[in-house]
């Protein structure tokens, strides 16, 4: 019997750890687009990403398979990644606090 790299594991750990916390991104997400405090730039950044998932034109066409998909997901992986990063800091650790305290009520 052949195991399994570490790596392996830890990569499935990894992506099981991220769907666990999923709707907490959500929620931190939706909070921040909704907070004053955080510019216009990085809120844009995020409609703009969602807007290209969603609406029918693509750079890369989605009826090229596994292809035209991949560049949505990139786009989105990006612009989900850079959104907290451009917020306020502050900002970001107090609705972060405010829904990790409300999950454990």
């Amino acid at each position: 019997m052949v195991s399994e790299p570490e790596s392996t594991w830890q990569a499935r750990a990894r992506v099981l750890d991220v769907l666990f916390h999923l709707p907490s991104f959500v929620r931190l997400y939706w909070r921040l687009l909704r907070d004053p405090r955080v510019s216009i730039w990085p809120k844009a950044l995020l409609v703009a990403a969602l807007g290209y998932v969603v609406l029918p034109f693509d750079l890369i066409p989605d009826a090229i398979p596994l292809l035209g998909e991949v560049d949505d997901v990139v786009i989105l992986v990006a612009a989900a990644r850079w959104f907290p990063q451009l917020c306020p800091p502050e900002v970001v650790r107090e609705h972060a606090e405010a829904i990790d305290r409300r999950r454990w009520l």
